[in-house]
């Protein structure tokens, strides 16, 4: 995938944003601090958080497979959407959302499938994602009301938000209404372009790709393993909270919120949500009456382990890519 100029400098400043907040977060604390925590987590259960992580990307990776074989005449392996989705991970380090595009390409070379379909497939796990963190955002509010409302009235002004929307609605709903206009005109006038066509069946495929959901087979399948990703990205915090003496206190409940706050974290634009994950997570953690190095500690681990697990895994799969690449017979039986 080549990166423009432009995306370049978004990438460069995405990079330095993300090692700003994570160097301000962490300036304070001294590395004999660190040290001296992780010499005292018990490495049982980082290596148990680790293994909840592969079962979890090996469940959305099934998924995966489920929608594909939903849109698609041919059927993929699970070993290959696995080996696809962690190369997509290794891309995010880099490339913030890089990964989604750099997963199907994965595919399309491997397995000759279609782009558009793909990404469409992708479009799907996505939606769903974001309706089980909604959720999980609900379930936090109904557990922990109380402190849920004292964060966000501290976070957020309502008065200030309901002011904002109200003045740019307008200028919203406008410009889709002549953007849409725009494409209804170029795509009615130029319909026999070239580029217009490629466009065209691009979209098509990509349609076909979100409709893939109601023609997956195994449905309760589907449903199941989008509950287990949640669930595995909740036992993978509490194996790392059992393993840290600062944290293992902690209730369910808080490992919930835990969660919340950090996968909001995670859905900001710099590479493996570093910083904001940090950020989130050690302020939630204050909360739970641990000490702000404490929390800080905390994520550091808990996002480090991560990180490193994906670098491992994902530099395994960008070997076993090229070596399939290389083979240039595509398996997708």
């Amino acid at each position: 995938m080549k990166i423009t100029l432009k995306q370049g400098i978004q990438v460069v400043v995405s990079l330095i944003v993300a090692v700003g907040i994570f160097w301000f977060l962490y300036k304070d604390i001294s590395f004999e601090e660190l040290s001296e925590a992780v010499a005292e987590l018990s490495w049982y259960w980082l290596a148990a958080s680790i293994l909840v992580a592969l079962v979890g990307f090996w469940l959305r990776a099934w998924r995966w497979k489920l929608l594909i074989d939903a849109s698609a005449e041919t059927k993929v392996k699970t070993s290959r959407t696995f080996w696809a989705l962690m190369i997509g991970y290794l891309a995010n380090l880099i490339v913030p959302r890089a990964g989604e595009v750099a997963r199907c390409g994965v595919l399309k070379r491997t397995d000759g499938l279609d782009m558009g379909k793909l990404v469409g497939t992708v479009i799907v796990e996505r939606s769903i994602d974001l309706l089980m963190m909604l959720i999980c955002i609900f379930l936090a509010f109904v557990i922990e009301r109380n402190l849920f409302i004292s964060i966000f009235e501290e976070l957020v002004a309502t008065d200030d938000i309901s002011d904002s929307l109200m003045s740019i609605l307008p200028i919203v709903i406008g410009a889709i209404f002549v953007i849409a206009l725009v494409i209804f005109f170029v795509f009615k006038k130029y319909k026999e372009n070239r580029l217009v066509k490629k466009v065209r069946n691009f979209g098509k495929d990509l349609y076909k790709g979100m409709l893939s959901i109601k023609d997956v087979e195994n449905q309760f399948g589907f449903w199941m393993s989008s509950i287990g990703v949640w669930l595995s990205y909740y036992f993978t915090m509490y194996a790392v909270a059992l393993g840290i003496p600062s944290t293992a206190s902690l209730t369910a409940n808080a490992i919930l919120m835990v969660m919340v706050m950090g996968s909001i974290g995670m859905t900001a634009p710099v590479q493996g949500g570093i910083g904001t994950f940090h950020a989130l997570v050690a302020f939630i953690l204050i909360k739970y009456d641990l000490s702000e190095d404490q929390g800080k500690i905390f994520a550091a681990i808990i996002h480090g382990s991560q990180v490193l697990t994906i670098i491992a895994v994902g530099l395994l799969a960008l070997g076993i890519f090229f070596r399939i690449s290389t083979n240039k017979k595509p398996k997708t039986s």
